[in-house]
């Protein structure tokens, strides 16, 4: 296994050397080729792993080398295969490979082509670093790598300063987050002196419930997380992050990169089951995310950006199933999830891509018969994020709100509220999309054509796992024992007892009812207003009251940048001043002060032998008359 384990991981990082070497002087389909074979071969190392694993195994620790030690504390570079590892390696390798192959059509006229592939070959790399290692010391390393990754990614086209400022965002924002998770890491060395998720794992019955050390340790992980997974208020830089390729979009704001903080939740569950007041804050922040988010979405009319805020929400109420102890439900909804918004971000690729770089819906329509694939997949995704029966986010989802209605019906009213908008955003995104009469130029409409292979078939494989990837854990009231295989698969790694509030047979059905009657009156209302009425989305400037709010984005962006933004770039400026007006003038005193010194020393030194002989004749004398004084 060690062999095996060491290769899931560097196959990516020699294809990131590879072509990163190499690549600039191959055929763009030998670059694409080689990225997109040593991920999939990753992933089929990773199912046959899979497949000799079971949920009662013991967790494989493969030790690289020794690291370092300090302060008593012996820090190994090595990796660790469990249940929760497997799920996530598979699900980032799996998507992974299937969005490299989309890549090598989508990029196909780009001339970044192999720089494109290097750099998702690294986060690949760098994302496995993250779900595999053994300490909380290289999950940082893959954390920070795959920053790094969405930077380079991000701005990939960097000649746009737009883009380039998005970037920028995103990484800036990333690191307030990191600040806070390494003081966690600190300080979880300090109070257990380990690092490694297991001697930690052992050392947390030390820590009292709630105490105000596992308050801190817990609060500072999960400030990492609301960075990376794009939490209020560390939120806006993943809509922006948007001006990167699609598969960019697809591969690390939907299906990996922004999971990582549920991971690390998850990971760290022995620390978050002793500290109540942070799931709590966890629970709180997830639900007004997933609120705004979705609000937000509701008038946007860039396809990526209503792709963008789902993301967002979503990963609120992955919080949320944190906030409540249902780590299960939260893992089960990250999977369902990169399945549909990964399919959902490669179909706006599509969309995209057929309408020769368009992405404002309202210049759109009429797409369904242009590009039926693309219309078909994208479809599955609606129906699944947006709750259609037995489809993979329905089942999820539905599996968070009975947990956050055992917790507390107010709150369950909120996340339907939530879920509601969900199906609202999506279903108008969709017909605006691929209904009524075509919108663009004529130049648009004469480039219209269907995807190649190598992204129409990842989009099938994907909406297969969209209708079906919810099979891998059915409704507990189907059966615990034989149905609920994931919650089965992962209850090995749960330190504690994790217990949740039950909720009735027939209360779980009235909820799953209203579940279904929301989604097929959304269905209704949202079709007949954009194809029966055939109403379109109004133009910006047009929007009033809640709609230019959610058109807006509520101004968060305009309220950071009037706060933080300026009042940086005032410390910037007021810096500058300071170094030229006080620092600089100090160093040039000092050095005119030493040219002032010289000369006058230089009257002296002027090589005259008797004035040498007479200074040195004063001297004595003066030294002989003192000394005689002083006697």
């Amino acid at each position: 296994m060690e062999n095996l384990v060491y290769a899931i991981v560097l196959l990516p990082l020699f294809g990131f050397l590879f072509n990163g070497l190499f690549g600039k002087s191959l055929p763009k389909i030998v670059v694409g080729s080689i990225a997109t074979l040593v991920v999939f071969a990753s992933f089929c190392i990773a199912v046959s792993l899979f497949l000799n694993f079971n949920a009662d195994s013991q967790p494989v620790i493969v030790r690289a080398f020794e690291w370092f030690r300090v302060n008593g504390i012996q820090v190994n570079f090595g990796f660790q295969i469990d249940q929760l590892s497997l799920m996530m390696i598979m699900i980032i390798t799996g998507i992974g490979s299937l969005i490299h192959l989309y890549s090598i059509g989508y990029m196909s006229h780009d001339k970044g082509f192999y720089k494109f592939f290097t750099y998702l070959n690294l986060f690949i790399f760098s994302m496995l670093l993250l779900v595999m290692g053994s300490n909380y010391l290289i999950l940082f390393i893959g954390w920070e790598g795959v920053g790094l990754c969405s930077y380079l990614l991000i701005g990939f086209w960097y000649t746009n300063k737009e883009y380039g400022a998005a970037a920028r965002k995103a990484f800036i924002m990333n690191r307030i987050g990191d600040l806070g998770m390494l003081i966690g890491i600190f300080m979880i060395a300090y109070q257990t002196n380990a690092v490694d998720f297991l001697s930690v794992a052992q050392n947390s019955s030390k820590f009292q419930l709630d105490s105000p050390v596992i308050i801190f340790i817990t609060i500072s992980l999960f400030i990492g997380a609301m960075g990376k997974s794009a939490q209020v208020p560390l939120f806006t830089w993943l809509p922006d992050a948007m001006a990167g390729p699609t598969p960019v979009s697809a591969l690390i704001h939907a299906a990996t990169m922004v999971t990582a903080g549920i991971y690390l939740v998850v990971r760290s569950n022995f620390l978050y089951s002793l500290a109540p007041t942070t799931m709590d804050v966890i629970l709180f922040i997830g639900l007004l995310t997933a609120f705004v988010a979705a609000f937000i979405g509701l008038r946007q009319n860039d396809i990526k950006k209503v792709l963008a805020y789902s993301t967002v929400s979503q990963l609120g109420f992955m919080f949320v199933a944190l906030g409540v102890g249902a780590y299960t439900t939260a893992m089960f909804h990250l999977m369902t999830h990169a399945f549909f918004k990964a399919l959902l971000f490669l179909g706006s690729g599509s969309v995209i891509h057929a309408m020769s770089g368009e992405q404002d819906m309202r210049l759109m329509g009429g797409l369904k018969k242009k590009i039926p694939i693309t219309h078909f997949t994208f479809l599955i995704g609606t129906l699944a994020i947006s709750g259609f029966p037995f489809f993979s986010g329905m089942i999820s989802k539905d599996e968070i709100l009975t947990n956050v209605y055992g917790k507390n019906p107010l709150l369950w009213a909120v996340l339907f509220i939530v879920a509601t908008m969900t199906a609202i955003y999506m279903f108008r995104a969709y017909y605006l999309t691929f209904h009524g009469e075509f919108r663009g130029s004529e130049e648009q409409k004469h480039h219209l054509h269907e995807s190649p292979k190598t992204m129409t078939i990842p989009l099938i494989i994907l909406a297969v796992l969209s209708i079906f990837g919810g099979f891998i854990n059915l409704p507990h009231f189907i059966g615990h024992g034989h149905y609920a295989k994931l919650a089965y698969w992962l209850k090995s790694i749960y330190v504690y007892d994790v217990s949740l509030p039950e909720v009735k047979f027939g209360t779980e059905m009235i909820l799953l009812g209203l579940t279904l009657v929301m989604f097929f009156t959304v269905w209704y209302i949202v079709k007949n207003i954009y194809v029966n009425k055939k109403k379109m989305a109004l133009p910006e400037e047009k929007y009033t009251g809640w709609e230019r709010l959610s058109n807006k984005k509520l101004f968060l962006d305009e309220i950071y940048n009037a706060t933080f933004v300026k009042m940086t770039e005032g410390l910037g400026i007021g810096g500058n001043m300071f170094d030229k007006g006080v620092l600089n003038r100090f160093v040039e005193f000092i050095g005119t002060g030493a040219e002032d010194s010289g000369r006058a020393a230089k009257r002296l030194q002027n090589g005259n032998v008797e004035n040498y002989v007479l200074i040195m004749s004063l001297a004595i004398g003066i030294i002989l008359i003192v000394n005689f004084l002083l006697q």
